[in-house]
């Protein structure tokens, strides 16, 4: 199906949520027509937060706007789908869009499996009505649905398309680019360099998996390194509780911007708890690259200032490879919670692999080696 006639089937015209390679296509169509301009597009920091801004244009314009996400971020939006827009409270309309993700049957990553499984059940424990679009779904069939939504979106009730791998088709092109020079893997192998055999934890996409490969290259120990493949905008959660328990080893957070912008409230918390013994790093490419390019808003942010006001003791931001040297050695041989942002280039190399063990094969030799 065209990502194009999904949206003239809609009938919408406002847009949020979180970009998911599942739904790139429906992403590249909407940017192409909107772009990120707020009254009819915004890409929220994470899917609770685009819920909220569906009830606001709800309640400035009367009309229902639309949702989009990874089904990964059904649990980001159970609070306030509960809470505010179910019909018994707020009754407010919404269409979710939501990218099917570790579907029964299909090969994925193991963060998604359990949540493919539950993925229509939490919609039906919701009481959101659900479409699910294949390959050879029909523009009529998704009309006809939609007929029968348009019922229930004005009693004040949620529905929602959920959208199977390689659904939605795009054929027009976005480019998603930036000004910086340094690529992501290399900035990673410059921060394994000097941390040298310290603690790594590294989020989810793309920056683990090169975090694996660059560890395969050296023949060193996975077990240096907490691969974060889920649970998108928690690592630096997970490395502040692991350095408070492990106080005599240095912690080094490998962060993404989206990530780091999904649950920025965990950067207060490390500010309040000020471990010494941690490095917060914030690969900023102002894009969610690993689901295909899409603006994030930390581009425009000041990350620097955030660190500062939520009590990190040092923060810098690097754009060359001599900054982030320096700023790493520093930081290696200091006694101070700090943060260093490292503005980076959109783009990563074509082969790139997936780790070869799995999920808990990195917990336990990761547990080993931090037992040490």
């Amino acid at each position: 199906m065209k990502a194009e006639s999904l949206v003239n089937i809609l009938n919408a015209d406002f847009f949020t949520g979180v970009p998911d390679s599942q739904l790139k296509a429906l992403c590249d169509y909407i940017i192409s027509i909107y772009g990120v301009n707020g009254t009819n597009h915004i890409i929220a920091a994470n899917e609770g937060n685009a819920v909220g801004l569906a009830a606001g244009y709800h309640l400035a314009t009367g009309k229902t706007p639309v949702v989009y996400m990874q089904n990964s971020g059904i649990g980001n939006i159970i609070n306030p789908v509960a809470s505010l827009m179910n019909d018994k409270v707020y009754g407010i309309p919404c269409i979710f869009i939501v990218g099917w993700r570790g579907e029964p049957g299909i090969h994925d990553e193991p963060q998604h499996i359990y949540q493919g499984e539950v993925t229509c059940r939490l919609l039906e424990d919701m009481d959101i009505a659900y479409m699910i679009i294949s390959k050879d779904t029909t523009d009529e069939a998704v009309r006809e649905k939609m007929q029968e939504f348009n019922v229930l979106l004005k009693k004040g009730k949620q529905v929602a398309f959920v959208v199977r791998k390689g659904a939605l088709e795009f054929d027009g092109k976005v480019k998603y680019e930036n000004n910086n020079t340094m690529l992501r893997e290399d900035i990673i192998k410059h921060i394994t360099a000097v941390s040298a055999d310290d603690t790594i934890v590294s989020t989810t996409g793309k920056a683990s998996r090169e975090l694996f490969e660059i560890r395969e290259a050296n023949k060193q120990s996975h077990g240096y390194d907490f691969l974060t493949v889920g649970s998108m905008g928690h690592s630096s959660s997970i490395a502040l509780e692991i350095a408070l328990q492990k106080p005599e080893k240095k912690i080094w957070i490998i962060d993404g911007d989206g990530a780091a912008l999904m649950h920025m409230g965990a950067m207060a918390v490390l500010g309040a708890n000020a471990p010494e013994n941690v490095v917060h790093i914030v690969i900023n490419n102002g894009a969610h690259e690993t689901v295909g390019g899409q603006p994030t808003v930390m581009a425009n942010v000041d990350l620097v200032k955030v660190a500062e006001g939520c009590g990190y003791e040092n923060a810098v931001s690097v754009d060359s490879f001599e900054k982030l040297d320096e700023e790493l050695n520093k930081a290696k041989l200091g006694n101070k919670l700090s943060l260093i942002e490292v503005k980076c280039a959109i783009g990563a190399r074509g082969d790139l692999g997936r780790p070869t063990t799995t999920a808990k094969q990195n917990k336990e030799a990761f547990m080993a080696r931090l037992a040490e």
